[in-house]
């Protein structure tokens, strides 16, 4: 037996799994109010006293741990053009498990510097050019961070032709150069760059976070979130050597703050009178709705439905329905105690996943040409996955589960969504997911394991 400690510093709670590594098995889970405030420790110690009471005393051959709390890696990103460089930014951000705060276009005026000031984020990701070609507006946008009287992290990931000068005028602050996003035209190449986020993160942000009165409980990896969430998605699709995985899948994680939506997917037409517009999405991709939220962004998902949406669906009145809304984004803690929460929760949680899928899904149009009808798709084709992971307090402690989830499919009101026509659900009902994309780095076979046997066995097929 060789028992591994996996930590979720997350916003709200600190989540603690115990796993056999040799074995592949789950030992147990707990959690206790992180307590980033005060003394990280304490939340943490809290935890595992719970977790204590479920395994009885271990001895941890190695423990490892991700982050969300504080608000998690907050990043902002520049780039030339929106629908290129600024998207492909966007790209290396959410898949490196950051919170991506706002994306600029073109060049940064002195309202944009202001904002960015007060902002002050976490990690600023300065893009812009293929390589050999516009250089200008990286330059100034450089120029215009240089004049910024604040310390985050600068990342250079643009035209190569500008990265001297870039880091000539940057000299000042902390800087770091990788690849380019786009080194051509239409080609995205975001691994380098979520290199760099990471190790920025590791250097900097657990440090200026609190996170390091934890250090000598870790072992050594640490990672947003996020992106353990996304090592776990990709490890569970993919498979390892040894082991297959399930196939394409899409990830659906509704919190108070936001809805993640994760997908696995090469997303290309399926039809070849269909046209691709825009760039390539990534593989594996991630969406971060920064407006849909349980509790703090309840007002985000009421806006986005229509309240009487909202109040249909839980079986409430208008004005009942705005008046639980009002009082469940004061109370963000509160969990649903009565008839009527239980019902607007899942209301809210149904309509949190159709929005979030529904933005994270490509669309496609009818067209006609010379030839006769033809398609343009837009985005990821997520029609044909058959695999919906769901995670989520508001989803996985309900009785109906299955029934908001699927709010994710296909829906013959709103025809040019390329959402899945039908899946199965596979619930993470003891939260692990992120912990098994921690376990994955050194452990990966009794990672899959483990999720093999917890989500499969807790999921409705079809």
């Amino acid at each position: 037996m060789r028992p591994v400690l996996l930590i979720d510093f997350g916003s709200t709670y600190t989540k603690v799994t115990a796993v056999d590594a040799d074995e592949g098995k789950l030992i147990g889970t707990a959690a206790s109010y992180t307590t980033v405030q005060t003394d990280i420790n304490n939340g943490l110690n809290d935890a595992l006293k719970k977790l204590e009471k479920v395994t009885g005393k271990l001895e941890f051959k190695e423990r490892y741990a991700a982050s969300s709390a504080a608000g998690g890696l907050r990043m902002l990103s520049s780039g030339l053009v929106p629908e290129l460089t600024s998207e492909a930014a966007k790209c290396a951000s959410l898949g490196a498990g950051a919170k991506v705060l706002k994306t600029y276009a073109f060049e940064l005026n002195e309202d944009d510097a202001e904002e960015i000031k007060r902002i002050n984020p976490d990690i600023f990701l300065l893009v812009g050019g293929t390589d050999g070609g516009n250089s200008a507006c990286i330059i100034h946008n450089a120029e215009v961070l240089a004049s910024i009287d604040r310390d985050f992290p600068i990342i250079i990931a643009g035209n190569r032709n500008a990265v001297y000068k870039c880091r000539k005028i940057l000299a000042e602050k902390e800087v770091h150069v990788c690849e380019n996003v786009m080194p051509k035209f239409g080609v995205l190449n975001i691994g380098p760059v979520q290199k760099v986020i990471r190790e920025v993160f590791l250097k900097n942000i657990i440090r200026a976070k609190g996170i390091t009165k934890a250090s000598e409980l870790i072992s050594g990896i640490m990672m947003p979130t996020p992106s353990a969430v996304m090592a776990a998605i990709k490890l569970l699709s993919e498979g390892t050597e040894k082991q297959s995985g399930i196939g394409e899948l899409i990830a659906v994680d509704v919190g108070g703050a936001t809805t993640d939506i994760y997908s696995v997917s090469d997303g290309m037409p399926d039809d070849p009178r269909t046209l691709l517009k825009g760039i390539p999405e990534p593989h594996i991709k991630r969406t971060v709705e920064g407006d849909i939220g349980m509790r703090y962004s309840i007002h985000g998902i009421v806006d986005s439905a229509g309240i009487d949406k909202i109040a249909g669906m839980a079986g409430l009145s208008r004005e009942r329905t705005a008046e639980l809304v009002d009082m469940l984004s004061k109370h963000t803690d509160m969990i649903p105690d009565s008839e009527e929460t239980l019902a607007l929760d899942e209301a809210l949680a149904s309509m949190a996943v159709r929005i979030a899928v529904t933005r994270h899904a490509g669309s496609i149009e009818e067209t006609y040409s010379m030839l006769g009808t033809t398609y343009v798709q837009t985005g990821k084709n997520l029609k044909n996955i058959r695999q919906i992971v769901i995670t989520g307090g508001s989803l996985i402690h309900t009785e109906h589960t299955r029934e908001i989830a699927s709010y994710a499919l296909y829906d013959k009101n709103n025809p040019t969504s390329l959402k899945p026509m039908r899946a199965n659900v596979l619930v993470d009902r003891k939260y692990i997911i992120a912990a098994m994309g921690l376990l994955s780095e050194h452990y990966p076979e009794a990672a899959l394991t483990i999720m093999k046997e917890e989500l499969i066995n807790n999921g409705f097929a079809e």
